[in-house]
C-alpha cells in the first residue's frame, strides 16, 4: 500500500510503524495465520493513514502557496506508485506462464490489465456478484483492488480541495464538507454491507469515509494541543488496542466493512493523534522501533509481492507446511527488498524525473499503457496455447447442466423466494419424479433428464442456489447473514410438491460435512448437527407421510482443490492429472454419512442412495475417470461426466422402483389424505 510519503522535516516514525502493523496484518491473514483472522483490516488502516497524510500535505501546500499544484501532485504519485506496481504485474504475468493453465492465463491477464489502469476494484464488483464466477482466491492480482481505491481517491480529493480554494472556502467550511462526505459515505457503506456487500467493499465512494476520517484527524486538533494533552498516550494505546482487537476477533465471515470497519479506522485516528505528543509511555515509542521502521519502509513492496507469492505457492504446494509458508514469507521480503532498492526508490528519487513534472506524467502514461498492452498481449498469447487437451478441460468446466442449458432461472438465485418448477422428460405423463435441492441437485439433473426421456416419466425440478432441502436456517456467506430467503422458498416448494402428488422426490444437497464452514464458533457444531438431523427428518417425513417415495442422495466428494484448474495446470506442466486426486478419507466424511443414513432409515418410504463409487475408489477420489473431468470445481460434477452416469444412476435410484412409478401411486398412498395447495 502507498500512504503518501511525508517530507523529511515532518517525518513521523510512528506512522512508518503503523504502516508496518497494517501490512503485517494483511500478510498474516493471507498466509493463513488463523490466530489473526481479521488481519485483512490492515487495508483499512492504510486508507486512514493515506487520508491523514494527503490532507495534511495538501493543506500545508495551500497555506504556503494559496493553491494546489495538481500536476506536481500527480507526478509525485506516479513516481511513487506506478514503477513498482507495473514491475510486480509484469513479473507475475511472466511467472504465470509456467504455473497457470492457458485458460487461467487468459482470465487473470484481465486482472493485470485492470490493475495496470487502477480500476480492478470495479471488475471485482462484477466478479463477486456472479455466483458462478471463477475462484477469485486464485487471482494473483486481486489485491490491487485497494490500490485502485487509493488512486481513485488521489485523483479526486486534491482536485476537490483546489476547487474549494478557488471559491474561497475557509477551513471551517472544508471541515464541515469533509465530515459530510464521511457521514454520507459511511451510511451508504453500512447499508450496502447488508444489501450488496461487494459494492460496499470494493467501490471507492463507499470507502471514502475512511480517507475522510484521516483527513478530519489532520484538521481536528492542533499539534500544540496534542503535544500538551496528558490523554494523548492513553488515546494511542486505546487506538492500538482497537486495531489489534479487530485483528484478533473479526473474520472474513463477518459483515464487512460496515460498522465493524469503524473499529480499526477509529483506532488508526487515535494512534495518529497520539503520535503528536512526545511521551515515554506512548505507543509511538514501540512503533518507532527498528523492526517496525524497516518493515514500514518496505510496506508498499511487501503488499505488492506477498499475494502473488502465496497464490502461486499454494498452486504448486496445495498442502503447504509451516516451513514452506515461512519460506514464502522470506521470498516475499527478498523480492520486496529488490524492488524497493532497484525499482521503487531509484525512480521515485530520480533527479531527471523530479526536475520536470511533465516527465513524470509522461512516465505514468507510458507505464500505464505498457502494462495494459502487455496484459492484453499475454491474454492473446495464452489463447494460442489452447490445445485440444486444454480445450476439453475448459469446455467440461464451463458447460452448464441440462437444466441450465434450458433455462438459467430453473435454479433460483439467492434473492428469489417464489419457487419456479421446470418440467423435463415426458411432459404429458401422469408419472412424476421431483428433483429437490440446491446446486448439488442441479448437477444430477443431466443424467436424470436422460432417464426421464428413456423411461417416459415427467421430471420436475425445484432448485435454489445454496438452499438445502433440510429444514434448517443456514448462514449464507455471499449475503453475509442468515439465508431467510431459502427458508421461505423451501416451505413454498414443499407445499407445491405435496400438492403435485409425485411418485418420487429425489433430494440432493450440500451435506452436513460443510456445516463447520458456516459457523464461526466450533462449540456450536454439536447443536447445528442436531438441528440438521431434525431438519432432514422434518422434510423427509412431511413428504413421506403423504405417500411420496423419498430418495436421499449421499453428497458427492469435496476435493482439496478446484479440479478443473488443477488438471489444466497439471497437463500444462506435463504432469499426470492424478496429482489432483484427493484421498477418500479427506474428500468424504463417512461418520456424517452414517448419521444421514440412519436418519433416512427411520423414515417410512425413504431410501438412502450412495453413489460414491462413481467418483472414488476405496482409497482415492479421482480428478479424471475414463478421460473425463469428474468435477468442474471442488464439488460440482462436470456436466460431460454427469451425462455418462445415466445408466448407473438409473440402477441405483430406480431399480425396483420403476414399476411403482409406471403403475402410479401405491394403494397405501391412495388411501392417504393429501393437503391441497393454497
Amino acid at each position: 500500500m502507498s500512504a503518501i510519503i511525508a517530507e523529511p522535516k515532518s517525518f513521523r516514525p510512528d506512522i512508518e510503524g503503523l504502516r508496518a502493523l497494517a501490512v503485517l496484518g494483511v500478510i498474516a491473514f493471507h498466509f493463513g495465520v488463523t490466530d489473526l483472522p481479521g488481519g485483512f483490516v490492515g487495508v483499512d488502516v492504510f486508507f486512514v493513514i493515506s487520508g491523514y497524510l494527503i490532507t495534511k500535505h495538501l493543506l500545508q501546500e495551500i497555506d504556503r502557496r494559496g493553491t494546489v499544484d495538481l500536476l506536481t501532485f500527480y507526478a509525485r504519485r506516479a513516481r511513487r506508485l506506478l514503477p513498482a506496481s507495473i514491475f510486480v504485474i509484469l513479473v507475475t504475468l511472466f511467472a504465470g506462464y509456467f504455473i497457470l493453465a492457458p485458460s487461467e492465463q487468459q482470465l487473470y491477464s484481465k486482472g493485470a490489465l485492470f490493475a495496470s489502469t487502477y480500476v480492478i476494484n470495479l471488475w471485482l464488483i462484477r466478479w463477486s456478484l456472479d455466483y458462478f464466477a471463477p475462484d477469485a482466491s486464485n487471482n494473483p492480482f486481486i489485491h490491487f483492488w485497494s490500490l485502485s481505491v487509493e488512486e481513485q481517491f488521489y485523483l479526486v480529493w486534491p482536485a476537490l480541495l483546489l476547487l474549494l480554494v478557488r471559491v474561497r472556502a475557509d477551513r471551517r467550511s472544508l471541515f464541515i464538507m469533509m465530515a459530510g462526505i464521511a457521514a454520507i459515505s459511511f451510511a451508504a457503506c453500512a447499508w450496502l454491507t447488508d444489501v450488496s456487500q461487494p459494492w460496499a467493499f470494493y467501490f471507492s465512494p463507499f470507502r471514502a469515509w475512511e480517507f475522510a476520517l484521516g483527513g478530519l484527524a489532520a484538521m481536528t486538533l492542533s499539534e500544540s494541543w496534542a503535544k500538551r494533552s496528558a490523554i494523548s498516550p492513553l488515546l494511542g494505546w486505546a487506538g492500538l488496542a482497537l486495531i489489534l482487537g479487530t485483528y484478533l476477533t473479526v473474520s472474513e465471515e463477518d459483515p464487512f466493512p460496515g460498522f465493524i470497519a469503524l473499529a480499526p479506522a477509529m483506532g488508526t485516528v487515535m494512534v495518529l493523534l497520539s503520535g503528536m505528543r512526545e511521551s515515554r509511555v506512548a505507543p509511538k515509542n514501540i512503533l518507532a522501533m527498528a523492526p517496525f521502521q524497516w518493515t514500514g519502509k518496505l510496506s508498499y513492496s511487501l503488499y505488492l509481492w506477498h499475494w502473488p507469492v502465496i497464490v502461486y505457492a499454494a498452486m504448486l504446494m496445495p498442502d503447504m507446511s509451516i516451513v514452506q509458508r515461512l519460506a514464502c514469507l522470506a521470498l516475499t521480503f527478498v523480492l520486496s527488498i529488490i524492488s524497493y532498492h532497484l525499482v521503487e526508490n531509484p525512480i521515485r528519487r530520480n533527479a531527471w524525473l523530479v526536475a520536470g513534472t511533465g516527465r513524470s506524467i509522461g512516465l505514468a502514461a507510458i507505464l500505464t499503457v505498457s502494462g495494459a498492452a502487455l496484459a492484453y498481449g499475454n491474454a492473446k498469447f495464452a489463447g494460442r496455447n489452447f490445445n485440444p487437451e486444454q480445450q476439453l478441460i475448459a469446455t467440461s468446466a464451463e458447460r452448464s447442466s441440462s437444466v441450465r442449458q434450458t433455462d438459467e432461472s430453473c435454479v433460483a438465485d439467492l434473492e428469489t423466494v417464489k419457487p419456479r418448477p421446470c418440467v423435463f422428460g415426458a411432459s404429458m405423463s401422469d408419472k412424476t419424479v421431483v428433483l429437490f435441492g440446491d446446486s448439488h441437485a442441479d448437477h444430477w439433473s443431466t443424467p436424470l433428464i436422460e432417464i426421464a426421456k428413456k423411461e417416459g416419466f415427467r421430471l420436475i425440478t425445484y432448485m435454489k442456489s445454496s438452499c438445502r432441502a433440510t429444514r434448517m436456517t443456514t448462514y449464507n456467506i455471499k449475503l453475509r447473514r442468515d439465508y431467510t430467503e431459502c427458508d421461505d422458498w423451501r416451505e413454498q416448494a414443499i407445499k407445491e410438491i405435496i400438492a403435485m402428488k409425485p411418485q418420487m422426490v429425489i433430494v440432493s444437497q450440500l451435506s452436513i460435512s460443510h456445516l463447520d464452514e458456516e459457523i464461526s464458533d466450533p462449540s456450536e457444531y454439536p447443536l447445528r448437527k442436531q438441528q440438521w438431523a431434525e431438519g432432514i427428518t422434518s422434510t423427509a417425513e412431511e413428504l413421506s407421510d403423504v405417500g411420496i417415495d423419498v430418495v436421499y442422495l449421499r453428497d458427492v466428494p469435496t476435493h482439496k482443490s478446484y479440479i478443473d484448474k488443477c488438471v489444466a495446470r497439471a497437463l500444462w506442466q506435463k504432469r499426470e492429472p492424478s496429482v489432483c486426486d484427493t484421498p477418500r478419507a479427506e474428500a468424504m466424511d463417512d461418520a456424517d454419512a452414517k448419521t444421514e443414513r440412519e436418519i433416512i432409515a427411520r423414515v417410512e418410504n425413504a431410501r438412502y442412495v450412495d453413489m460414491t463409487d462413481l467418483f472414488c475408489s476405496e482409497t482415492t477420489c479421482q480428478a479424471m475417470i475414463d478421460g473425463k473431468l469428474t468435477f468442474r470445481d471442488r464439488h460440482h460434477i462436470a456436466t460431460p461426466y454427469a451425462a455418462s452416469l445415466a445408466a448407473p444412476m438409473e440402477r441405483a435410484v430406480f431399480e425396483n422402483q420403476m414399476a411403482h412409478i409406471q403403475n402410479g401411486r401405491t394403494n397405501a398412498a391412495k388411501d392417504r389424505a393429501v393437503p391441497m395447495a393454497r
